[in-house]
């Protein structure tokens, strides 16, 4: 009894970690709000669906949160000392078998900077500019850029620290060299008819994977920032009763919970905001190794170990970087550091891998959440309603259902041969895709087996399916193809509100995303 109850601490150890989703995963530890160009704000997994690219699996890492359009006049550059990097397990053993690795290196236009001729005459000097622009960019002329990042993409087979690492190269220059698109400054600066789109389009490369007969997509650059949540509220001790306060999401009708929050776009505090996306498109046959055809996958970006500022910075020169590379940042499902592990080890997390994830049982085998909930509405909910509901936290301990949903996978659906508790998203590539106007924002629950927690879309509503899932909602029959079944994870019993439509009242779906690569929409202009 003492092994098994060990195997599922560690095992709810990685699941439940992913049960949480009320806000993204911007500023989500102490040490990560010190370096935000490290910082991992979303990542999505998904079986593409831009017509034609069935065969395909794309991956977005996200990073750098909260970007205000207006940030100039420096913009959101990526850590030229930085390794970020996408990784993809596909036999189950919470340990990367493959991993794309981006290195950033950022230059001045004639490698010292555009200068202008400043003074009268027999007194003029060569001065250069503080913008990084200086006119207008087209698709067709950069000549007026001052900056510029470019990138190379390597591929590591096996472990990122012992794996074979080979260069990627882009096809369309034959070199090993990419190029990321200056952030959306504003629509002076870009001023193309075809607008900002049409000059970040030239920045989608195709590229060579070793082995691989067919061709991968790369897209490294700024986009509207595709996460959708009442964040602000959220965090404010969930300053908003979180039921749907409508019969059906945008019903208007107020026939839902008394008192409710309903759907409204005013509801999303990242409206107004932009990330930088990593994004990697390859054929899922070159991908999934010998496995069962599911691939769990996660983003980190990492430092050398030590860094010796220069007491006389220069643009080439402002630090000295040396030591093992040391992870800062990881990502795989939403949410984990913010409202599952406790505040002394955020850190922690951020720097451990999948495989040893066991360490952080204590937070996860028994959530929080729910208990947080239950304190703050249940006396609230009994006086609306006239019931007298003991807890409102679901009972089943441990937590299968949640095991299941986030850590194990449903058997045919996200499932990996091999089953290792560790904290990534799992996709089944061998789901067909649904067109962005098929979709479900609600995944699995909403009767799309192609959504999340089947690896993650743009387009799906991860903070209502998490938060109904931490609060029971797999104690109750959920559809699958058209019929409601039941997992026989837990009861209606064990749950009391668990078939109660949770929500943030921040509404999204795949009609606010592209629906060809690299998905995630055109960042906002700086200046209109």
């Amino acid at each position: 009894m003492k092994t098994i109850l060990n195997t599922l601490s560690i095992a709810l150890a990685a699941g439940l970690l992913n049960q949480t989703a009320m806000a993204s995963s911007h500023r989500e530890a102490p040490n990560i709000t010190r370096t935000p160009a490290l910082d991992s704000t979303d990542f999505y997994v998904f079986n593409s669906y831009e017509s034609g690219k069935e065969d395909y699996v794309t991956l977005i890492a996200n990073y750098i949160p909260l970007q205000d359009p207006y940030g100039g006049p420096n913009y959101f550059a990526m850590d030229p000392a930085a390794v970020y990097s996408i990784h993809i397990d596909n036999d189950g053993d919470a340990v990367e078998d493959l991993t794309f690795q981006f290195r950033f290196k950022q230059m001045l236009a004639n490698e010292t900077g555009i200068a202008l001729m400043i003074g009268a005459d027999g007194d003029k000097k060569s001065v250069a500019v503080p913008l990084k622009n200086v006119g207008g960019i087209l698709a067709s002329d950069q000549s007026a850029a001052n900056f510029s990042e470019s990138y190379s993409l390597t591929l590591v087979s096996g472990p990122q620290r012992t794996g074979n690492a080979t260069t990627l190269t882009n096809i369309s220059s034959g070199n090993t060299m990419f190029h990321k698109p200056l952030d959306y400054i504003g629509n002076k600066t870009f001023t193309d008819e075809a607008g900002y789109e049409a000059y970040a389009e030239q920045f989608v490369y195709n590229f060579t994977l070793p082995g691989c007969e067919h061709m991968g997509r790369v897209f490294v650059g700024q986009r509207k920032d595709p996460f959708v949540v009442n964040l602000g509220k959220t965090f404010d001790l969930v300053n908003y009763v979180p039921v749907e306060g409508d019969s059906s999401p945008g019903a208007g009708d107020g026939e839902g919970f008394p008192g409710g929050i309903t759907q409204s776009a005013e509801n999303d505090d990242l409206s107004g905001k932009n990330v930088t996306a990593l994004s990697v498109e390859v054929a899922k046959s070159c991908i999934t190794g010998s496995g069962n055809g599911v691939i769990g996958s996660w983003t980190t970006a990492s430092l050398p170990q030590a860094r010796i500022l220069n007491p006389n910075a220069t643009f080439e020169k402002t630090e000295v970087n040396g030591g093992a590379l040391t992870q800062v940042s990881r990502l795989g499902n939403p949410l984990v550091n913010e409202l599952v592990i406790g505040l002394k080890d955020k850190d922690r997390f951020s720097s451990a891998h999948p495989k040893d994830d066991g360490q952080f049982a204590d937070y996860v085998t028994h959530p929080s959440l729910p208990e947080l909930l239950n304190i703050l509405f249940k006396d609230a909910v009994n006086s609306t309603l006239g019931t007298n509901i003991e807890t409102l936290a679901p009972t089943n301990f441990p937590r299968m259902d949640l095991v299941t949903a986030f850590l194990t996978g449903f058997a045919g659906v996200n499932q990996q041969a091999t089953v290792t508790a560790s904290e990534m998203l799992r996709l089944n590539t061998a789901i067909t895709a649904k067109a962005a106007s098929e979709q479900s924002a609600f995944g699995v629950a909403g009767d799309d087996l192609a959504g999340f927690p089947n690896g993650r879309r743009p387009g799906d509503d991860v903070v209502d399916i998490a938060l109904r899932v931490v609060m029971g909602r797999l104690c109750y029959p959920i559809p699958v193809n058209g019929t409601d079944t039941d997992l026989g994870l837990c009861t209606s019993e064990d749950a009391s509100v668990g078939n109660v439509p949770f929500t943030d009242g921040a509404p999204v779906n795949a009609s606010m995303m592209m629906t060809h690569f690299p998905y995630l929409a055109t960042p906002l202009a700086g200046s209109k």
